[in-house]
């Protein structure tokens, strides 16, 4: 939002910073403190934790900040935002307790923990920008119910794909066209894929290779894809979506696709491989007035009826900063379900599984993610990725097979499970009186 610069410039200029914690200080974490730090006026990162304190520090450091000092109290970092300092700690929970916090960003894309955290936030009047989809295709819906009781936003960011196709989605409708389809544009899409074939490629980027595997075998995608549809109405037009292979541009793709189809579901999200301009996203959308057809023609949009607009780039940690001046200043949100969910993420057999194994975590060796429509997940009591780590098999289940909560028995006392069954009922609450009325 081009607004958002100056208002951030006018928070300098009154040496007002918005003052804002960070939890998580992995390879997003470090970019995310660096641009703060050193191009955003207006901006403060007051305090930074994670579990491993030497990654707080490296964030700190690379960002060209060395007068931190290590936290154990919530007093101890109130004093510490107080006096203009920074803090680190491995205790998330005192950021999100902490007076002098403007906002939150949660990148840690763990969804127990996250849950923890982002309750706990908004349980202390803290705004949340997350870059956790993975906690947001999970539960967000419900952590969203809770965050507006509080009168609190919890959003996804600009930057990454979702968000930046929410900012052309809204675009899109607020030049009067209506989207049909939201789309993300992939370089490789390959189920089976684990940290043992990725590892080469994050080491030369200095990423985790369980994150990259995620990137790689399709769930990330999937997650993306999913709060998009969760905070549009869309669906998909088929469990795991579209998907087409396509090496041309995503111009030459509106013929692709059934507007009829499109048009009975709400409008779909989709993804598509190898097409340009890869690594951006793109939006489909048709308009009603003739009249206005002949100026989409003659602007080189063409004839229609399904006309494309992309952005070609996604800049990540670059836009962070922008979701949190969006959210403090001008209680706008980038990304959030619009009620119950649309589209969830189920948990997909990457190979052979055996009874008595407990199922690793997103972006390993024996699941990955496919999205599906939420009320096909109802019925049939799929179980989400988001919450397959730690389940122990019951069965046998065959490679590619979509697991069940019949399928597993999962581990006692999560937080993530209480907020997806409070989740269901909520939601299924809501429709029952909805029919009723």
């Amino acid at each position: 939002m081009i607004i958002v610069d100056r208002a951030l410039q006018a928070r300098a200029e009154a040496g007002n910073p918005i003052k804002v914690g960070m939890i998580g200080a992995g390879f997003m974490g470090r970019g995310i403190a660096n641009q703060i730090a050193n191009s955003v006026p207006g901006m403060e990162l007051v305090a930074i934790s994670n579990r491993s304190i030497d990654a707080a520090k490296r964030a700190y450091s690379e960002a060209g900040i060395e007068d931190f000092k290590v936290v154990s109290s919530v007093s101890d970092l109130e004093a510490s935002i107080a006096n203009n300092s920074y803090a680190i700690t491995e205790d998330a929970m005192l950021l999100c307790r902490a007076s002098g916090i403007d906002a939150l960003i949660e990148v840690t894309g763990a969804v127990e923990f996250g849950a923890h955290v982002v309750m706990e936030a908004i349980a202390n009047g803290k705004h949340v920008i997350m870059m956790n989809a993975e906690l947001d295709g999970t539960i967000g819906p419900i952590l969203k119910v809770h965050a507006d009781k509080a009168g609190v936003i919890l959003s996804a960011c600009d930057g990454d794909q979702p968000g930046v196709q929410m900012n052309l989605y809204r675009f899109v409708k607020s030049i009067g066209l209506t989207p049909l389809l939201c789309g993300n544009i992939k370089g490789l899409q390959d189920p089976y894929r684990n940290p043992t074939t990725q590892e080469a490629f994050a080491k030369r980027w200095g990423q985790k290779p369980h994150m990259v595997t995620s990137f790689a075998d399709g769930t990330k995608i999937s997650f993306e894809q999913a709060i998009v549809a969760n905070a549009t109405g869309m669906k998909v037009a088929k469990r795991g979506m579209l998907g087409y292979d396509f090496k041309g541009h995503v111009d030459e793709m509106t013929n692709m696709y059934d507007v009829e189809q499109l048009k009975e579901l709400g409008g779909i999200v989709d993804y598509v491989v190898g097409a340009k301009p890869g690594p951006g996203v793109f939006v489909f959308g048709t308009h009603d007035d003739p009249k206005q057809r002949h100026y989409l023609n003659l602007y080189k949009l063409g004839e229609g009826p399904l006309y494309s607009f992309y952005t070609p780039y996604h800049l990540c940690h670059f836009e962070v900063p922008i979701s949190v001046a969006r959210a403090v200043l001008f209680q706008d949100y980038v990304l959030s379900p619009l009620g119950g969910p649309i589209v969830d993420v189920v948990t997909t057999a990457k190979i052979n599984l055996k009874a008595g194994e407990t199922l690793d975590g997103i972006g390993y060796y024996m699941t990955y993610g496919q999205c599906e429509n939420s009320d096909t997940t109802q019925k049939q009591n799929l179980l989400p990725i988001g919450l397959a780590e730690g389940c122990r098999l019951k069965r046998d289940i065959p490679k590619d097979a979509v697991l069940t909560y019949e399928d597993v028995e999962l581990p006692q006392g999560r937080l993530c499970d209480k907020l997806r069954m409070e989740q269901n009922n909520y939601f299924d609450a809501s429709k029952n009186l909805a029919m009723a009325r």
